[in-house]
């Protein structure tokens, strides 16, 4: 059995110790987050991201190795296990390899070779096989003692056509061929997509389509998977057949069991029955191997690209939820509409609902002056500093209804554009209709739309990830594997923030490491019960939360007010004593934790200055700890999305006329995929920076230059108005 550890290491480039600390982590229960965060001396330091790669591939691997083990008692199980393939298992690692070595041993549907073999024709395919060129006989000949009304085989012919399905199964079954064969669909391979209809669809730039299998983008793959589901499409993968027809004799001939004249050199092909073996050969290919290899290579180039897209996902997601939020703000959240009206909200600075209404401002009513006079009557009452308009239907003219009240009435005011996407699968889950029981759905969509800009965090957590809509694709992935990548994003996101213990939601709770939903749900109950927490260890005291659940989540969770003032900080309690330490060495009092006034430049100086590793060896951590602990004093309340770019406020509308090329606008990512980023330039319609418009320099990956929420300048470089398409180019924006 291959020694994990040292795959593992020689994959990730990291050493096999701490390696092998990882996979001690995780199979004593420890969660990613917790692992990255408190463990970084066992870790080499290594980031949540790499973690849960190295934790996917430890599974995978373990998976495999469980599967080696099944196949291997399987064929000894049968008598069948030799020291060759033995060692071949032991070399296989793939899953691949290691089901094309099992293939000839597993039980079998009723096959035509297997009918062959009733009729007692094993035989006869054993002499094809030895393809003895000194045996002079025909293969009628061979054949003619096989013929048997009793046992169904009618006349020569028949005879020799249940030979060749024995010869062409023991072909399609064989490893070697089956590794050769794979390997010249990927060198050598065209993924093939033609039309099935003739009417138009999104599909149409398909309808005659080839691209080699080895150069096929993962976001094409998938969309003609779905053309093809939709029926649209019909897509093959065409292979050189002389190739592959050739790899194929090759391997029979090398199969061959031969007599001994044909041991002494005389070649198979000169034998009498080779062109037998020819015809269970190309049978093999055509009927057997061919459409078996062709749905694995689809499979593959389908599970590849899932996997890329995950990866785009992920990464948007990742940047959506680490937004920097609006605080301090009262905030009127509009979520716009025809018929039924534009729900709007008023939420003070911390997200508190503090009124809801309806207004008419859009058609078929129109009842603009009406509608001005209630949010002009809002923005007064409560001090609205701020708009969120949602981006769905009619967002436009909604947009437009409160520019020209800004321009005309309130210039001091400002709004912003928010992606309302998810709004409404909150709106209609049991978690809002307990959040707000008393409103309808369409007045809970405004209050998610207000409340996720002055945290997008703590509002998108309430939502499936699956239902924000920055993937590509999503819902033709494996939903479980997609459901566990972006919840990890989630996790990650929320730990590397942290949480206010007294004032977050159950579901914010329930993504800290180490909390279950009902055990957030305790939290959320004892705060009711009891008021809110004045220390972590009073966490103890909540139902069902065991001490390991205390270990992963502690430090995750802060108290803004706590007494002791490490429980403000992301220090974990483990660390305490160790903290206090640091700060009596350095003769700093309690520090800024508690109210001191050293900045982090001030304490990092003076630890620098008292020896960091001295500092360390005293206070009983390893250096990445000590440069935690250190921050952390300094910086109690320090939230890492201050860094991010701030969204972008308006207080005038544009149009998609309004556009010509050359214009130089400012703009916000709204999705990143791996052709380009999409910009929204406040036009309703975001326009597209292709990759090769994204730098004056090559850029192989998007993410490498923009994430999404970032704030950037682009160049429009056409409209076409008619298909709503905006073209721009971000060259010599920098």
């Amino acid at each position: 059995m291959p020694d994990l550890t040292s795959v593992l290491a020689k994959e990730f480039g990291v050493a096999p110790d701490r390696v092998e600390a990882v996979i001690r982590l995780i199979d004593d229960g420890n969660t990613i987050p917790f692992i990255a965060r408190y463990r970084k001396e066992a870790t080499g330091e290594m980031d949540d991201q790499v973690l849960r790669r190295l934790s996917e591939r430890l599974e995978y691997l373990r998976s495999l190795e469980k599967r080696r083990e099944e196949v291997r008692s399987s064929i000894e199980e049968q008598g069948q296990l030799t020291g060759e393939l033995s060692a071949q298992l032991v070399r296989a690692t793939t899953l691949a390899e290691i089901e094309d070595l099992y293939r000839p041993f597993r039980p079998k549907r009723r096959t035509r070779a297997s009918i062959a073999r009733e009729k007692g024709l094993e035989p006869l395919a054993a002499v094809l096989w030895r393809q003895d060129a000194a045996d002079p006989r025909r293969p009628e000949a061979l054949a003619a003692p096989f013929v048997s009304a009793e046992k169904g085989v009618a006349d020569v012919e028949e005879a020799l056509a249940g030979a060749r399905d024995i010869l062409a199964e023991d072909l399609s079954d064989d490893a070697a061929l089956r590794g050769r064969l794979r390997e010249l669909f990927f060198r050598h391979g065209t993924v093939v997509a033609k039309g099935k209809k003739k009417e138009d669809s999104v599909y149409r730039m398909y309808y005659d389509h080839k691209e080699p299998v080895n150069r096929i983008a993962g976001h094409r793959t998938l969309a003609i998977d779905r053309g093809e589901r939709e029926e649209f499409l019909e897509v093959s993968i065409e292979v050189p057949e002389d190739d592959a027809l050739g790899i194929v004799k090759d391997r029979a001939e090398r199969k061959a069991v031969r007599g001994a004249e044909g041991a002494k050199g005389l070649p198979g092909r000169e034998s009498a029955v080779w062109p037998q073996v020819v015809l269970a050969a190309a049978d093999a290919w055509k009927r057997l191997v061919r459409p078996s290899l062709e749905n694995e290579v689809r499979g593959l180039l389908t599970e590849d690209a899932q996997e890329k897209a995950m990866r785009v996902f992920s990464l948007n997601l990742r940047s959506l939820l680490l937004g920097a939020p609006i605080r301090g703000r009262t905030v009127m959240g509009l979520d716009p509409a025809y018929r039924t009206g534009c729900k709007l909200c008023v939420v003070d600075p911390t997200g508190k609902l503090l009124t809801t209404g309806v207004i008419y401002p859009t058609p078929p009513y129109g009842k603009v002056a009406e509608a001005r006079r209630t949010v002009l009557a809002l923005v007064a009452e409560h001090g609205v500093e701020l708009v969120a308009i949602g981006n769905g239907t009619a967002s436009k003219e909604t947009e437009i209804f409160v520019a020209d009240l800004i321009r005309e009435e309130k210039p001091s005011l400002k709004y912003l554009i928010v992606s309302e996407a998810g709004a409404s699968v909150y709106s209609a889950s049991k978690l809002g209709a307990e959040e707000f029981p008393e409103f309808d759905v369409s007045l809970r969509s405004a209050v998610s739309i207000a409340r996720r800009i002055q945290d997008p965090l703590a509002e998108l957590v309430k939502i499936d990830p699956k239902a924000i809509g920055v993937g590509q694709y999503q819902h033709d992935m494996n939903q479980k594997k997609l459901g566990e990548t972006l919840g990890g994003v989630v996790e990650d996101c929320v730990n590397a923030v942290g949480v206010d213990l007294n004032t977050a939601s159950p579901s914010l709770l329930s993504y800290v490491a180490g909390i279950q939903p009902a055990v957030a749900k305790n939290i959320a109950a004892y705060r009711v019960e009891h008021g809110a927490f004045r220390s972590r260890q009073e966490l103890r005291k909540v139902p069902r939360l065991g001490d390991r659940a205390y270990e992963q989540c502690a430090g995750f969770l802060r108290i803004p007010d706590a007494k002791d003032p490490l429980d403000r900080t992301s220090v974990h309690p483990e660390s305490y004593e160790a903290a206090r330490i640091v700060l009596k060495k350095l003769g700093g009092g309690a520090g800024p934790a508690a109210g001191g006034s050293a900045d982090v430049a001030d304490l990092a100086a003076r630890a620098a200055r008292y020896g960091l590793e001295k500092l360390a060896s005293e206070a009983g951590v390893g250096s990445p700890t000590l440069r935690d602990i250190l921050d952390a004093l300094a910086r109690p309340g320090r939230d890492p999305r201050e860094s991010a770019p701030q969204p972008e406020l308006r207080g005038d509308v544009m149009s998609l006329e309004d556009l010509k090329p050359g214009m130089v606008l400012g703009g916000v990512v709204r999705n990143v995929s791996a052709f380009g980023a999409f910009v929204d330039v406040g036009v309703h319609q975001d326009g597209l920076v292709h990759v090769s418009e994204l730098s004056d320099t090559f850029v192989r990956d998007p993410f490498s230059v923009v994430s999404t929420g970032d704030a950037v300048r682009v160049r429009v470089l056409a409209v076409d108005a008619a298909r709503k398409r905006i073209s721009l180019s971000m060259k010599g924006m920098s």
